[in-house]
């Protein structure tokens, strides 16, 4: 009997439709071959939500994620809503999304494929090799904290953690690590922030518990020069919300591309699989748009079900593309046998994962 699942689909604004679209043909091909049913539904959330229900995050969208398996979701925003008040803002939407479902854990994994290391601006013996996971705190932090002001002559934000917000991210990165090369680098800045000095203590009192895996804490301005030095050291990267959501972009670059980081949103009931970049509205509708993050965010989907033939199917077919030299636009310039569209992108991973 096949496994079912219900997968909520939020696909967004600007490329969200394109790319969650073709996240879902390789799902729908993998199902094919590994006895796996999907039941998709469709929420709203962003600027469509907005345009539709005056409301960047509805509840009916609410609901519908709760009540799924899993969420797959593309990505929010537009400069048509950048003069929006506050609360109708997309990405206002997007951080209660985060809330309701209390995915506290963000997890982003940057890997260099063996064919893109030309992509990367760094010289390729720093890049080669390179495969670290960033698990960056998502629900508390100077994002969220209180209280937050903007006046005529002046603003301020609040970053605010919890021991228990702390140690619950911690216990995330440290088993991570425990499936990698168990290591964990925790960033902060202890040295000025009071909030990185209980930061750092809370983590070292979770090491503890993890006494195979090595910790080395690092403030931030340090670990984003040595992201780009020598990337390789890296394995897992513990790391609050506002670093996390910095160094993560950096990690981007160094394996060639926004377009090739997936990640997973998790720790409630229900995970959230997206693509790290935006939505990207100046080449919305082109056709142009790389698809890649987003069915790897689908494989890791996969992957946190218990899929994990269908997780590996996705894995492979996405090398064996990039291999056999299809490139999307953003990837033109790097070694490419045939420059595709983000369809054919989709439909080459779809084929080869059905292989």
């Amino acid at each position: 009997m096949a496994n079912k699942y219900k997968i909520a689909l939020i696909k967004g604004d600007g490329i969200g439709p394109e790319i969650v679209d073709e996240a879902v043909k390789v799902l729908d091909a993998v199902a094919s071959v590994e006895d796996i049913e999907f039941d998709y539904s469709d929420y709203l959330m962003g600027g469509c939500a907005v345009d539709v229900f005056d409301n960047p995050l509805p509840q009916d969208t609410i609901n519908g994620a709760l009540a799924s398996d899993a969420i797959l979701f593309g990505a929010i925003g537009g400069p048509q809503y950048d003069t929006l008040p506050k609360e109708k803002r997309p990405e206002t939407g997007l951080l209660k999304m985060r809330k309701e479902l209390n995915v506290f854990a963000n997890i982003r994994p940057a890997v260099i494929f063996d064919e893109l290391t030309a992509a990367s601006t760094l010289k390729e013996e720093v890049v080669k090799g390179v495969n670290l996971v960033v698990v960056r705190e998502l629900t508390g932090g100077i994002y969220f904290g209180e209280p937050r002001e903007k006046l005529a002559d002046k603003a301020y934000n609040t970053m605010v953690y919890t021991k228990e917000e702390i140690k619950r991210i911690a216990k995330v990165a440290f088993e991570q690590a425990m499936k990698r090369d168990k290591k964990v680098t925790s960033v902060d800045k202890a040295n000025v922030l009071e909030v990185s000095q209980l930061w750092r203590e809370v983590v070292e009192e979770v090491a503890k518990d993890y006494p195979e895996v090595s910790l080395e804490h690092m403030y931030v301005d340090n670990a984003a020069m040595q992201l780009i030095r020598a990337p390789k050291q890296f394995d897992v990267i513990l790391t609050g919300n506002i670093f996390g959501d910095i160094l993560s972009d950096a990690a981007s670059m160094v394996v060639g591309s926004i377009g090739l980081l997936p990640s997973a949103s998790v720790g409630g009931k229900v995970g959230l699989y997206e693509p790290i970049h935006g939505s990207a509205p100046d080449i919305a509708g082109q056709g142009i748009a790389n698809p890649i993050a987003t069915i790897m965010s689908a494989s890791m989907m996969l992957r946190d079900l218990g899929e994990l033939n269908a997780a590996n199917r996705i894995d492979n077919a996405i090398k064996a593309v990039l291999k056999e030299g299809y490139r999307t636009k953003d990837l033109s310039s790097f070694d490419a046998k045939e420059v595709v569209s983000t369809s054919e992108m989709g439909s080459l991973v779809a084929e080869y994962a059905t292989k």
